[in-house]
């Protein structure tokens, strides 16, 4: 039995360094990481794709790190501890790329579990310290309005948006503004039933509303 699993290991490990020389020679995009994180979560266990995206945070090449982010997501699904690495451990990531495989990584989660469902961790998030956390949220409302729930609903996801309009991060009210800007593409009145309302005053707000309002007449 010790042989057996000593096997595995060194499969996996194997396995798991020439996926990761495949990702580290492409700079840009990401549905090679996404293939990477397909080829390991159908191969392994889920325990072993646990402990392999843990290890991979370690790694100083972002691609591994994406990839790591993208396991994780999709374990969150159903494991409380893999959502848990991803809002204290991945969040703190300082790659730009890295927080865009954890904005994925959030929707992957809502999307699995039904979004209404998903309401109590999405405004547990988007109440949080953390940008890169809120912008996960962020990001997937901004989307979401065309999916069931907020497509019935986009005053909700434009209001939990909004709540960040004045946020001290620019990184954030960017992803605030331009959130907003493509929800109104289908949501004019909506998004300026919201944004008339804000202090532009305040450099921050006026900020976010010159994105916010870009599209609107």
């Amino acid at each position: 039995m010790f042989y057996e699993n000593l096997k595995g290991i060194i499969n996996l490990v194997m396995s798991i360094d020439y996926i990761l020389s495949k990702i580290s020679e492409i700079e840009h995009g990401f549905q090679h990481i996404i293939d990477g994180a397909d080829e390991i979560l159908s191969t392994y266990s889920k325990e072993q794709c646990f402990e392999f995206a843990l290890e991979l945070l370690k790694h100083e090449p972002y691609q591994a790190r994406m990839l790591a982010a993208t396991i994780l997501g999709r374990l969150a699904t159903e494991d409380y501890n893999a959502l848990r690495f991803l809002k204290e451990r991945v969040s703190t990531d300082e790659n730009w790329r890295v927080q865009e495989m954890l904005a994925k990584a959030f929707d992957e989660v809502c999307k699995h579990r039904g979004y209404e469902v998903s309401l109590p961790l999405i405004e547990e998030w988007i109440i949080g310290d953390n940008p890169n956390v809120i912008r996960a949220v962020t990001e997937g409302l901004r989307i979401w309005t065309s999916r069931p729930y907020f497509k019935e609903n986009p005053s909700v996801a434009i209001a939990l948006i909004a709540k960040h309009k004045a946020h001290e991060s620019e990184y954030l009210r960017k992803s605030v503004g331009k959130a907003l800007r493509d929800i109104s593409k289908k949501h004019a009145e909506l998004v300026w039933q919201e944004v008339e309302r804000w202090d532009l005053s305040n450099p921050r707000i006026s900020f976010t509303y010159k994105l916010a309002a870009k599209l609107l007449k």
